[in-house]
């Protein structure tokens, strides 16, 4: 118990893929089937603006996971490989896409960090250090759009006044959430590098687990070391660790805005003429943000089903083609979310397969 227990990434089976692909295809083919009659396919034409800007979405998500492998290259002070913090993010990203939204990839990144070449305490330490960066950017980026935009415009729902009340509230709990967690993990690493690990040993104090007690408190002991090494940083080793973060979820959020750029592209002249603006743009950009944090309080593997679900009232007013914001979700979900689905299901057995195997050779070598 000094290092993780394998049963938690071993269970990721290509079967744990099926949930959230039925969740969310099985929402959007619903509302595809409900509105597929009020699509006028006559207002399309082929653009090659369309295509440049779909590249530049890609682009957008291609930056996305740089910003993460950046930021777990300096967390790690460079005793990660670039390839190494590669494979971390993608079978990160899948651990987040088939676990509900308030735990993510999380659970099991301790695992494929140390797996990966760190010692269990500084894998730990890296893991509440991006947890920490993360919420830390919502909670400076949550109260800026409040600022930028007023409550009617960040909570517009076509024609629901009550559903975009119930979206506020979704919003401030998941936000509440949010500042409270950044401020236990700034606590931890920048105040009281024990608290996580006296919080590690005292759980390990029940009953029920004093087994695996011994094992525990090494454990908080290296964690303590290293949160005490990341105390030492300097500012502007944390300044390069949240720009990374910055990277990343700004190149994220402009997904959508970029697919939208496409569609209208994609909209004969008549019908995209009255262009969005640059407000509309961040406004839109606002608008994922408090999605992303909505997305905290649901229960569902990467918040499949409720997205597709609010998405298709929430952003309604950016697509100009009637019926077609369904259809946006499905392509704006084929970009930012399956992907990682598909190259999980395909990376995360064979690295089970290859890391654990290792483990049980030297159990029967030692026997």
């Amino acid at each position: 118990m000094s290092k993780p227990n394998s049963e938690s990434i071993s269970s990721i089976r290509p079967r744990r893929v099926v949930l959230p692909v039925v969740l969310g295809l099985g929402i959007v083919v619903w509302f595809i089937y409900r509105d597929f009659h009020k699509i006028d396919f006559n207002v399309f034409e082929f653009s090659y603006y369309s295509v440049l800007f779909v590249f530049l979405a890609f682009l957008m998500m291609f930056l996305r996971d740089l910003g993460y492998v950046i930021r777990l290259r300096i967390l790690s002070s460079g005793e990660l490989s670039w390839r190494k913090c590669l494979r971390i993010v993608l079978l990160w990203e899948f651990g987040s896409a088939i676990t509900p939204s308030a735990i993510g990839g999380t659970a099991v990144a301790t695992l494929f960090i140390w797996k990966e070449g760190l010692h269990i305490g500084k894998s730990t330490s890296v893991v509440v250090a991006t947890s920490f960066l993360d919420e830390l950017y919502f909670s400076l980026m949550f109260p800026l759009v409040f600022i930028l935009f007023s409550k009617t415009e960040l909570f517009f729902v076509v024609n629901s006044s009550y559903f975009a009340s119930r979206l506020t509230v979704f919003a401030i709990i998941g936000y509440g959430l949010k500042l409270f967690w950044a401020l236990l993990m700034g606590y931890s690493i920048f105040v009281n590098p024990r608290f996580i690990g006296s919080l590690i040993t005292g759980i390990f104090k029940l009953k029920f687990l004093k087994r695996w007690k011994n094992a525990a408190v090494e454990m908080a002991e290296n964690f303590e070391i290293s949160n005490r090494e990341f105390k030492t940083k300097k500012f502007t080793f944390w300044l390069k660790s949240f720009f990374a973060t910055f990277l990343s979820w700004t190149s994220r959020y402009w997904v959508l805005n970029f697919l939208i750029i496409a569609l209208y592209y994609s909209l004969k002249f008549d019908v995209y003429a009255k262009f969005l603006g640059v407000q509309d743009h961040f406004l839109i950009f606002a608008k994922q943000l408090v999605m992303w944090i909505m997305m905290l309080v649901m229960p569902t593997p990467g918040g499949s089903g409720f997205v597709e679900t609010i998405f298709n009232s929430y952003m309604a007013e950016f697509v100009p083609v009637a019926g077609f914001v369904v259809v946006m979700a499905l392509i704006w979900r084929m970009v930012t979310y399956y992907p990682y689905l598909f190259i999980g299901v395909f990376m995360a057995p064979a690295w089970v397969n290859k890391n654990f195997k290792k483990i049980k050779l030297k159990k029967k070598s030692s026997q």
